[in-house]
């Protein structure tokens, strides 16, 4: 079926992430956190990630934490419908927490919905433009859908923030491969 993919491809141009910056306006201890998050060498990285993902997952709410809790053990268990369902009662409760629409477009994603997925992927960038995994999760979808040159900026963006990431690594001199025509 070509018309998702129009969709994905128009949903992504609409929300080009050439337009979203790439540094955030962060509070003083984000700021050294995700100067952390940045070193290639050493592991003070690994206790900085932790830290922003456990901030970022942190609704401020204990309800909607659960609800956010129940949609990724629905997405572990490849329930994407079900998944779909708590994310998006987390995102109509937290319409500022750009993880659930983070995890809301991954399930849409592994649900097909590319569309959707697009729109939630740019929403949690939008809410927070460091959102590393929002740009991963783009890159995937794109190079999913053959756009390599967008997957590939998307994957190198969120290895800006965070160059540890191995699959955004190994994604990057993958798609690298592929434009200069040589075997990783």
């Amino acid at each position: 079926m070509i018309w998702p993919i129009r969709f994905f491809q128009c949903a992504v141009t609409a929300f080009a992430i050439a337009g979203i910056p790439v540094q955030a306006q962060a509070a003083p201890a984000d700021a050294a956190l995700f100067d952390l998050l940045a070193q290639k060498e050493g592991d003070a990285w690994m206790e900085a990630e932790a830290e922003i993902l456990s901030a970022w997952e942190d609704t401020g709410s204990e309800p909607l934490n659960l609800i956010q809790m129940r949609g990724e053990n629905a997405l572990d268990e490849g329930d994407f419908p079900t998944a779909i369902g708590h994310l998006t009662a987390l995102v109509d409760h937290a319409p500022d927490h750009a993880m659930g629409y983070q995890l809301r477009g991954l399930a849409y994603w592994l649900n097909g919905n590319y569309g959707p997925a697009a729109y939630d992927l740019s929403k949690a960038l939008e809410l927070e433009p460091k959102q590393f995994l929002a740009l991963s999760q783009l890159g995937a979808m794109l190079e999913e859908l053959g756009d390599n040159e967008r997957a590939a900026d998307a994957f190198r963006r969120s290895l800006d923030i965070h160059p540890n990431q191995p699959d955004a690594i190994e994604a990057t001199k993958r798609l690298d491969a592929v434009e200069t025509g040589t075997d990783i």
